[in-house]
């Protein structure tokens, strides 16, 4: 029997977790640090922060651990797969050049551009007046991008000139020489490709996926981690699926072979489906939160060997339901995302049952932070699954904030 360690701490690590404890070849689960919700039968929480490499790496000897899988982004951009691979263990997820294409916007922006891969239209600056003589040539809504990791939340949509001169003023008084990435505002249905992909370029997609990144109902308010998901989104077509898949995933893999940083692990690829066909808006080197929440309950084949066949450069067999639809809903805490406010109670899996709950932000049974838990519900249709999931919360009684129209999108087709 096999052990797994989960790298991360919040609610896509719990349904990592979750995922392999379903394989028949798992026996134990360790999640570094993961947090106090999660009391799964054989997971095994460790009190090791996730950038702590050398300490994960003297764990995953001490105790024999066959598989490392890195659930959050900035481990991989530090370079854990880097150390893992030196130290002679088993790890999946990309190294530190690879992981570029999350920690540095300008790296994908670059590459992209030099391989033709569709994506909106973008200049790179590094300076105030640089940026300002940048202002006029994308037109408004304009999209600003700082480089580097922002956990969900870099990227600033300007409707306004003046507006859009604040934002650089302020950029570039805190940092003089910000690297900023300034593009094109693209229009369109946005959607999400998650693709793992292994030795020799054998790769396998999962279903697409959709969240909610903004505070409020109606995707009003601020940007935030993600406030909700909901897969598969059955009224986009597998034509336009497999599209995106053909135009963008794969030659973006091809293409990082050929720099000489063959990817391996996750790819998130967040697309746009405009007038013009689907472009990427981004893409993550992770399952992202919370749309991991909803995918990897689908997954009905076994998760571990999934992934070992990935790393032996093996096509794998990777089965998915199809029957139903997934929605998740995340609890944040009050004031979320400037200033969560800690310490509301945090429902329990019983509480939850007979729906899944991923928890997040939890300590000693109460909010411990921004983005606390995810509660999921599937039916065989999108309104099902929705009244299912907010019946449950509405009954709760929380202090918890939640949005309350999540898979909106999916509905609105499902009553046409």
């Amino acid at each position: 029997m096999a052990k797994v360690l989960i790298v991360g701490s919040g609610a896509r690590e719990h349904a990592l977790a979750q995922t392999f404890l379903r394989s028949s070849i798992v026996s134990q689960v360790y999640v570094a640090p993961g947090n106090d919700g999660m009391t799964d039968e054989n997971l095994v929480r460790l009190d090791i922060q996730a950038n702590a490499t050398t300490a994960l790496i003297e764990t995953v000897k001490n105790n024999h651990i066959d598989l490392t899988f890195v659930g959050n982004e900035e481990p991989l951009t530090l370079g854990i797969v880097d150390c893992f691979q030196e130290a002679g263990l088993t790890i999946f997820g990309p190294n530190a050049v690879a992981a570029q294409l999350e920690g540095s916007k300008d790296f994908t922006k670059s590459l992209l551009h030099k391989y033709h891969i569709p994506t909106a239209n973008s200049a790179t600056v590094t300076s105030l007046t640089a940026a300002q003589s940048t202002l006029s040539k994308f037109g408004l809504p304009i999209v600003f991008k700082l480089d580097g990791l922002a956990l969900g939340k870099g990227v600033t949509i300007i409707n306004d000139v003046a507006q859009a001169e604040d934002y650089l003023s302020d950029v570039y008084t805190r940092d003089a020489a910000a690297k900023l990435v300034i593009e094109e505002y693209l229009d369109g249905v946005e959607f999400s490709i998650f693709s793992l992909v292994g030795e020799n370029g054998v790769v396998t997609h999962a279903p697409i996926a959709q969240d909610h990144k903004r505070r409020f109902d109606g995707d009003k308010g601020p940007n935030t981690g993600g406030m909700g998901a909901y897969s598969p989104v059955r009224w986009l077509s597998d034509a336009v699926r497999d599209r995106a898949i053909s135009e963008l995933v794969m030659p973006t893999i091809a293409a990082m072979a050929n720099e000489g940083t063959p990817f391996i692990g996750v790819l998130y690829t967040g697309v746009m489906l405009t007038q013009d066909g689907p472009k990427v808006i981004e893409f993550n080197v992770r399952f992202g939160d919370p749309e991991a929440q909803v995918v990897l309950p689908q997954l009905t084949s076994d998760f571990y060997q999934l992934i070992m066949d990935l790393l032996n450069g093996n096509q794998p067999v990777a089965e998915w339901q199809d029957s139903d639809v997934y929605v998740g809903v995340v609890l944040a805490a009050a004031g979320y995302p400037q200033a969560p406010i800690k310490g509301a109670k945090v429902p329990t899996a019983d509480e939850i049952t007979p729906l899944i709950i991923n928890f997040a932000g939890v300590k000693a049974g109460v909010a411990s932070g921004g983005r606390v838990a995810t509660v999921v519900a599937h039916d065989m249709n999108t309104t099902l699954a929705q009244q299912k999931v907010y019946n449950k919360l509405d009954q709760l009684g929380t202090d918890l904030q939640y949005r309350h129209d999540i898979a909106y999108q999916a509905i609105q087709h499902e009553v046409k």
